[in-house]
């Protein structure tokens, strides 16, 4: 069960690295739809950057370990700054709905694994005296 869940976790992960890579490859190229250059807080760039760094780290360090499970959540927040919710209401979104359902499914997948992996462990504690 346990390689199960990793297999799942590291799919999920592997989805958000191939979907901001594309972005990101886009916004180099100047290819439609991209994302902005610059949101006023950063540049988009650096911050794809970051997400996809984020990803690759989670998936070295295993949702075994608790700095994985902080990076997988990590991860995934950050992508969901690009494939959130908030995208249906993009005039872009009938040009970039594959992307946007793809990384929300892997969100999805990625916290529910970290919130199982957390309960698993909590169950298998013994109890304090």
């Amino acid at each position: 069960m346990e390689n199960m869940s990793n297999r799942g976790h590291i799919a999920a992960l592997s989805v958000l690295i191939v979907l901001q890579m594309i972005m990101l490859s886009a916004l180099y190229a100047g290819i439609k739809p991209h994302p902005p250059v610059a949101t006023p807080l950063f540049g988009i760039a650096p911050f794809i950057g970051a997400s996809i760094a984020a990803a690759l780290a989670a998936i070295i360090m295993t949702l075994a370990t608790r700095g994985g499970r902080v990076l997988s959540v990590l991860a995934a927040l950050m992508a969901a700054a690009s494939f959130g919710p908030q995208k249906y209401f993009v005039p872009e979104f009938p040009l970039i709905w594959p992307a946007v359902i793809g990384a929300q499914i892997a969100i999805v997948t990625i916290i529910a694994n970290v919130v199982s992996h957390r309960r698993a462990a909590l169950d298998v504690r013994p109890a304090a005296a």
